[in-house]
């Protein structure tokens, strides 16, 4: 599924490039789009079942530079997925110019509310299943 994201003005530092802390919050909003997309509407079928999805890891390579008003296209991919965790993998493009901006990707587990891992597989069949067919 691709994303597209607008840079704003605010998220730019003294040299008018794209601060690094955004691609951060890009990726989350890239990755509840993608959620909603494959039929997970993140508020109803995630939290709304009391689960919780906690990260594990987030890993950015910078390629090139975005700066204010560019159209970002995402691309987010499920790059794995066990049942329990899940890494999601974002390849970032400039809109206009094609550029490769940055490839990121983030692992995260499902948990109940205390924090103690749950296998979708056996648990939430329903999620576990549509996760897979969209692999």
């Amino acid at each position: 599924m691709k994303f597209d994201r607008k840079v704003n003005y605010y998220e730019t530092d003294k040299m008018g490039i794209v601060h690094h802390s955004n691609y951060i919050r890009y990726a989350e909003e890239a990755r509840i789009e993608f959620f909603n997309y494959i039929g997970i509407p993140y508020k109803e079928s995630i939290e709304g079942r009391n689960i919780l999805s906690p990260v594990l890891s987030f890993k950015c390579n910078y390629k090139h530079t975005a700066t204010f008003d560019d159209i970002l296209e995402i691309d987010v991919k499920i790059k794995q997925w066990n049942g329990v965790r899940i890494t999601i993998e974002y390849i970032v493009k400039n809109k206009k110019t094609g550029d490769l901006v940055t490839t990121m990707e983030s692992s995260h587990c499902f948990t109940d509310m205390n924090l103690k891992p749950l296998n979708l597989k056996k648990e939430y069949k329903d999620l576990y299943d549509i996760f897979i067919e969209n692999m």
